[in-house]
């Protein structure tokens, strides 16, 4: 077949379709840190959903079950699908430490607007959705610069890891995307986003680093660009260990890959003045239960995206995920903590962020997780913590697609 009727006969497929076909067989699983970090090949779609799952998405809502039905609901509701959504784009994203400003907000919402359009989009076929998700990447690829000010990074690591799933969904499946405005969101990634996700911040709460890991490995798959991949897989591989504990590990926490906090001290200033470690406990644990969702949903992004890609992360670092979910939401429930822990207080304010993680532990692996089963069904269906989590229980929920 010649190319211009290859491409004429992907015009006339549904979108349902190409989306189906984009979804990759069964990959073979490497456990081994020392086998290579990086697919012979990226599968598309495959940035934290893949093409196998949203068919299950499909086939969920269409039939009428839940919680998919009811979490579909949900986002249909939701001001990121309306069909009138409006972008705002800014050419240069100037974000303060409370990310407030009006260009930063406008931002992350965009981009998470972009991907519910795509979700919809990819549920319902139709033709409007795909169209409002490809106008919103078009209206800030064709403005944004740059990102300054003391929130850059986790800016671009927000907006960065929506931006990667709306776009590889829509380019994988969306033949009327043209190409010269797919390379200049590609361009977009690589100029305004890529050079703020993949920067040192070794000192830094665990929670940036793994956002920014997050961002970057989902642009790399998009980008199909190998040595971003691998090197987002060493990040995640390095900052994990270091952020959530295991008695393994020793008396003390793991410290900071690359940073300068070592002694007994400062791991314990670090720690938000925590003495006392347990299987579980994450490095922000004293700070907020906010800041922990944070770092689970980013750490199961980044894993569930390598998954797709035939790399495991999962099984690395199973048990201490595995702890840390469990850890998390007994207090999240609503247990009374010990006075070892954080003084006898917690701040209860985990966010949508179990769903992902807990799709593969206990989907797949077959891991009992109970505590964290009861927590993902309180919180459903799940939304969006309108930052870079959005509509995991519609995803993930009881959806392995691969195990």
């Amino acid at each position: 077949m010649s190319a211009t009727k290859k491409i004429i006969l992907a015009a006339l497929l549904s979108p349902l379709v190409l989306l189906a076909a984009c979804a990759p067989a069964s990959p073979s699983h490497a456990s081994d840190a020392a086998k290579p970090s990086g697919p012979g090949r990226f599968h598309h779609p495959g940035v934290v959903v893949s093409g196998a799952q949203l068919k299950t998405v499909r086939q969920k809502v269409a039939a009428g079950q839940e919680p998919w039905k009811s979490a579909f609901e949900a986002m249909k509701r939701s001001r990121y699908a309306a069909p009138d959504y409006t972008p705002h784009p800014a050419a240069v994203v100037a974000c303060a430490s409370n990310n407030g400003a009006p260009a930063c907000v406008a931002e992350r919402e965009d981009a998470i607007a972009a991907y519910t359009q795509a979700l919809l989009w990819s549920i319902t076929g139709k033709p409007e959705a795909a169209r409002k998700s490809v106008e919103i990447m078009d209206a800030w690829a064709q403005v944004v610069k740059r990102h300054t000010r003391d929130d850059a990074d986790l800016q671009t690591a927000w907006a960065g890891s929506s931006w990667a799933r709306a776009a590889d969904i829509m380019h994988a499946g969306y033949p009327q995307w043209s190409a010269p405005d797919v390379m200049r969101f590609k361009w977009m990634l690589r100029k305004a986003y890529l050079p703020a996700v993949t920067a040192k911040v070794a000192d830094y709460n665990g929670n940036w680093e793994l956002a920014m890991t997050d961002a970057a490995i989902g642009m790399a798959v998009f980008l199909e660009d190998h040595t971003i991949f691998e090197d987002a897989v060493r990040r995640y591989r390095a900052r994990v260990p270091a952020y959530f504990y295991l008695a393994e590990d020793g008396k003390l926490p793991k410290p900071p890959p690359g940073g300068t906090i070592t002694t007994k001290a400062q791991l314990s200033t670090y720690w938000f003045g925590q003495h006392t470690y347990a299987s579980g406990l994450g490095q922000e644990t004293c700070r907020n239960f906010m800041h922990i969702g944070y770092s689970l949903a980013s750490t199961a992004h980044i894993a569930e995206t390598a998954w797709h890609q035939g790399v495991d992360l999962y099984t690395e670092e199973a048990g201490r995920l595995g702890a840390a979910l469990e850890f998390h939401a007994r207090y999240q429930l609503g247990a009374a903590p010990p006075q070892w822990l954080c003084g006898g207080k917690v701040v209860r304010t985990m966010g949508p962020d179990v769903e992902v993680v807990l799709n593969h532990l206990q989907g797949r692996m077959r891991r009992r997780l109970p505590l964290t089963e009861r927590l993902a069904e309180r919180q459903r269906p799940a939304g969006t913590d309108d930052l870079f989590v959005a509509w995991e229980t519609l995803t993930h929920a009881e959806n392995p697609s691969a195990a």
